[in-house]
């Protein structure tokens, strides 16, 4: 197991709010003072599809690889000097359609993870291609394990065999099932002994339909660290590295965990 003794504790800010339906322009020039009010965190969360709300509009909405948001996510990490993520749609180099997390670094990159888990209710699956593989970033030495969503209900997908330190949910989660998300998310925390970061919007979308937020952080317990309710703005916290490694030690269920292959 490694020692996380030695990590800075890592500042992380959600931001909650409503979404222009449709309007990329419209939600980026509503970003930007929130993203400055969140000057000073090491990440900043943004929900699921952020620039359009949640659309199966992806012919008509898709942007380039490197598009507009992509280009905009640079300029604003590298002017907070922080990692900035959220997912929008994309379509790929191979002409699909994705609905992506995009993580921009201060340092011009941009990495990515593409949504598994669609959400076949509203049709997801028949106007955007899953993606096909977990991945896990590095930000100040933390592992950083980033989800989107209806992957949440996917215990297998969300199980982790790489020692992630945080695990992160962007979403557009409905206020229907509000119950459903902050009880999986805790479990989520607790099976994999990290912590867990998850945004949610709220407001309605396009379709009528309500949005009701619990953005929330989590410890490695599964205990509140942070609640937005169904607050409009900005909300951080502070990840104290020698807590996980310290209860990790403590608790070492991982180390009896079953090992599996995905197909």
């Amino acid at each position: 197991m490694r020692d996380l003794s030695a990590l800075p504790n890592l500042n992380v800010a959600l931001i909650q709010t409503t979404l222009a339906w449709h309007d990329r322009q419209a939600n980026l020039e509503h970003f930007e003072p929130l993203l400055e009010q969140a000057r000073g965190a090491d990440l900043i969360i943004l929900p699921e599809m952020f620039t359009t709300g949640f659309s199966m509009e992806s012919q008509t909405l898709a942007e380039a690889e490197n598009g507009p948001t992509s280009k905009w996510l640079r300029v604003q990490a590298a002017k907070l000097d922080a990692v900035i993520t959220g997912s929008v749609i994309v379509q790929a180099a191979d002409g699909s359609h994705r609905n992506r997390l995009l993580w921009a670094r201060p340092d011009g990159e941009v990495w990515h993870y593409d949504k598994r888990h669609l959400f076949r209710m509203a049709g997801e699956h028949n106007h955007y291609t899953p993606g096909e593989r977990q991945v896990q970033f590095e930000l100040k030495g933390w592992r950083v394990r980033p989800l989107i969503c209806y992957d949440l209900r996917f215990p297998v997908w969300s199980r982790d065999a790489q020692d992630t330190d945080l695990l992160l949910y962007t979403a557009n989660w409905p206020g229907a099932r509000r119950q459903h998300w902050n009880r999986l998310l805790p479990a989520r925390a607790i099976e994999n002994l990290c912590y867990v970061a998850a945004v949610n919007r709220i407001g309605t979308d396009g379709k009528g339909f309500a949005y009701t937020g619990d953005s929330q952080v989590l410890d490695f317990q599964g205990e509140t660290l942070l609640s937005a309710g169904e607050a409009d703005g900005v909300f951080q916290v502070v990840l104290n590295a020698a807590d996980l490694q310290a209860y990790r030690t403590r608790f070492p269920a991982n180390l009896d965990a079953d090992t599996f292959e995905f197909t």
